[in-house]
């Protein structure tokens, strides 16, 4: 588990294919890193994966079929850099939200407009996954945990800080970008538990499978 707080960007620094999937290399910088071993999950843009290797400054991960489907990871080329991010410790501050690294689907950055002390990202997203946004809540883009300022057709906004802009890789994303989505994971439980309580013959297991606000206004919400 994550909370969105990325701790260090690295960079990728070999792409292997193996198979269908890909073996990525990574470069850290951050010393919060140094002591990172084998099986470990580290979140790479949001999406979780599993430490196989670890060589001096670099550590490398195998990115299955399902995975490439569902991010932007099977884009990525050598140079690009990356947010990073450990799996919490119970003893942690969880300064950001619950963040799974689960991505749910991949968004598109429409236009990015600097304000006088921050930045406006407008992202769009699967329309399937409108009941588990709403302003002022929480999502996870290329696993930074950020708050939602406003939501309209699919269509959502954040209000990036300055910090957040120099110390992750969103300074670098311009519109037409692809970015990794994670829904808050709490959103998801309430709709599958709706569905349970008013008798659906289908629980939440599959994106096919989400409440659409069409369907909750069937059910009488």
């Amino acid at each position: 588990m994550f909370t969105g707080i990325v701790k260090d960007v690295g960079k990728i620094i070999s792409v292997v294919k193996r198979g269908d999937g890909l073996r990525f290399s990574v470069k850290i910088n951050s010393p919060d890193f140094a002591d990172l071993a084998i099986d470990e999950s580290v979140a790479i843009n949001g999406a979780c994966q599993t430490v196989v290797a670890v060589t001096g400054q670099a550590f490398e991960v195998d990115t299955v079929e399902e995975t490439l489907k569902k991010t932007t990871l099977g884009s990525y080329k050598i140079g690009r850099r990356v947010n990073l991010e450990r799996a919490i410790r119970p003893i942690d501050r969880m300064g950001g939200h619950i963040v799974q690294g689960h991505v749910d689907c991949v968004g598109q950055i429409l236009s990015i407009e600097k304000q006088s002390a921050s930045w406006k990202y407008k992202i769009r997203y699967e329309s399937k996954f409108n009941p588990f946004i709403v302003p002022i809540g929480s999502i996870a883009v290329d696993g930074i945990s950020l708050t939602v300022a406003e939501v309209s057709a699919s269509v959502f906004t954040l209000a990036i800080i300055p910090y957040t802009f120099a110390h992750t890789t969103l300074a670098e994303r311009l519109p037409g970008d692809a970015v990794n989505l994670e829904f808050d994971i709490l959103g998801k439980y309430i709709a599958h538990q709706l569905q349970l309580n008013r008798g659906s013959a289908l629980p939440y297991t599959t994106p096919e499978s989400i409440l659409t606000e069409s369907r909750l206004k069937e059910l009488g919400y």
